[in-house]
């Protein structure tokens, strides 16, 4: 095999021994590493780092977690803001809070890549950015969509933008685009983990357009080993890796029985009083996740989709985290099913609960019907807009919207499916009463 030569000082330092990379280094006056250190172009970017070198309106970045995608966007910004003395740009996030916590102040945000000599002043009241020579760059969120309305720009960096809430995302970007008609060369990046939903579709479709991506894999050399081995090991080959680790984005499943726009349509960020919740436990064959989802139902027939806390573990880790779930929501009792692995469910969240010391209220159900069967009444329910997700909950959205009957259905639908029946289905009755496990 080939070996791939570094191509960014990053690179190369890393590939060296400590001992010539200490040498190395020593040779370098103090002006030349400042200057070094802050040249993003010719020292430390990635060639997927840079601008399209074509002609582009906007700058589509697609990237893994943790594939540097703030890094790039703080890097272009600066050298944007730099470079147009009196100019004006936007920075649009999601919320107040990940601007300020991501774009701005963050680990590789724009106050940690700009240099003593050129170093804007922020002021948090005035949601402003200012550098020396008078560039001012505005801070929105998608959150807020009005408040985009007005400010006039060449330079709009919109963050993570297939989190957005669909309505408010899509007028925040509307009022941003609008804005963008200072300079010779307006442009806008777009930083993001792919999720397919409609306007980040419709952006990339845009004839302005280019795209490029990135695995996290690529920036290998700026991340923590541990976060490989222990963290990314477990998605890797699954569709959330595609999706979060790969920068693939994946578009619904002919025949999925759920569809994206119907799961965004019910979404919220918090959730009323409610008077039943379970915890739903799907069992696993030992080599895939165990689904444990938590839900919720209102007085007025709503479900409200709590958590998904699915994972791949030993029984006594996933045992004590749905007992977690159980009591961090108050909720009144788990189900799991009784078919696969007979009493097994039942044992390891009894064993749970007596090392906890809580007394926990189970119930087994019995799959009679198929899957799809299962599934259909719960999906009927996503339909009438009586399931809300509350928050994004990356994994289970994908496994919904890429599942098509016939296939093996994932863990986690499992679980939502049994959680939701439970609460909002009457057809399927339980096999057995709510049994009070240990104490």
């Amino acid at each position: 095999m080939e070996t791939q030569l570094p191509t960014t000082t990053a690179e190369l330092l890393s590939s060296l021994p400590e001992r010539k990379r200490t040498q190395l280094l020593e040779g370098f006056s103090t002006v030349e590493k400042a200057i070094a250190l802050y040249d993003w172009k010719n020292h430390w970017a990635r060639p997927k780092q840079l601008p399209p070198e074509c002609e582009w309106t906007i700058w589509v970045l697609l990237g893994g977690r943790g594939a540097g995608k703030t890094r790039t966007g703080a890097e272009w910004f600066r050298e944007r803001a730099e470079s147009r003395p009196r100019g004006r740009g936007m920075l649009l996030a999601n919320t107040p809070a990940d601007a300020r916590d991501v774009m701005i102040a963050g680990e590789s945000g724009i106050l940690s890549v700009c240099p003593p000599w050129n170093y804007p002043s922020y002021e948090p009241s005035k949601r402003t950015l200012t550098w020396p020579n008078g560039y001012i760059a505005t801070v929105r969120s998608a959150h807020n969509p009005e408040a985009v309305r007005g400010p006039e720009q060449d330079t709009l960096w919109t963050d993570e933008l297939a989190a957005w809430p669909e309505k408010k995302g899509r007028k925040a970007w509307d009022n941003a685009m609008f804005g963008l008609r200072l300079g010779e060369d307006p442009q806008v990046l777009v930083s993001t983990t792919p999720k397919p939903i409609p306007l980040l579709k419709e952006i990339l479709a845009h004839p302005g357009a280019v795209t490029t991506k990135s695995s996290t894999y690529e920036n290998r050399a700026n991340l923590a080993t541990a976060f490989f081995g222990t963290i990314l090991a477990k998605y890797a080959g699954t569709t959330l890796g595609r999706q979060e680790i790969d920068a693939e984005l994946l578009e619904e499943a002919e025949g999925a029985l759920w569809k994206h726009a119907l799961i965004e349509k019910g979404r919220v960020s918090n959730y009323p009083d409610l008077v039943h919740g379970v915890v739903g436990i799907d069992p696993s064959g030992g080599v895939a996740e165990i689904g444990i989802v938590s839900a919720g139902i209102s007085k007025d027939g709503h479900v409200y989709i709590l958590s998904d806390e699915s994972l791949r573990a030993s029984p006594d880790t996933w045992g004590a985290i749905a007992i977690s779930q159980y009591i961090k929501y108050r909720l009144d009792h788990i189900v799991g099913e009784k078919n696969f692995g007979g009493e097994m469910v039942e044992h390891v969240i009894g064993t749970a609960a007596k090392a906890r010391g809580q007394a926990v209220r189970y119930k087994p159900v019995l799959a009679s019907r198929g899957k799809v069967i299962r599934a259909e009444p719960v999906v009927a329910l996503y339909e009438q807009g009586r399931v809300h997700h509350v928050g994004t909950f990356s994994a289970l959205e994908a496994e919904q919207t890429t599942w098509v009957p016939g296939e093996p259905s994932p863990n986690r639908i499992d679980a939502l499916v049994w959680a939701v029946t439970e609460l909002a289905v009457d057809e399927l009755k339980p096999v057995e009463q709510v049994e009070v496990l240990w104490g």
